[in-house]
């Protein structure tokens, strides 16, 4: 967790045209009922799915499941 933020999925920014993996999968997770969002991290180039002050152990287990 960094900032109260726990970052469940990384995503590029050059997805191909049409296509917004990073959107999909957000979207997947709210219909799980967490509260995920897309943010992007300028340093990496790379769209984040967070959920904010959900502990890491949880979001980690829960983000492997998904996989």
């Amino acid at each position: 967790m960094v900032d109260g933020r726990t970052v469940l999925g990384r995503f590029p920014a050059s997805g191909p045209r049409g296509s917004w993996p990073a959107e999909e999968f957000a979207h997947a997770r709210r219909l799980e009922g967490r509260p995920a969002e897309v943010v992007m991290d300028l340093a990496t180039d790379t769209f984040l799915v967070i959920v904010r002050g959900v502990p890491r152990d949880r979001a980690e287990s829960e983000a492997a499941a998904t996989r």
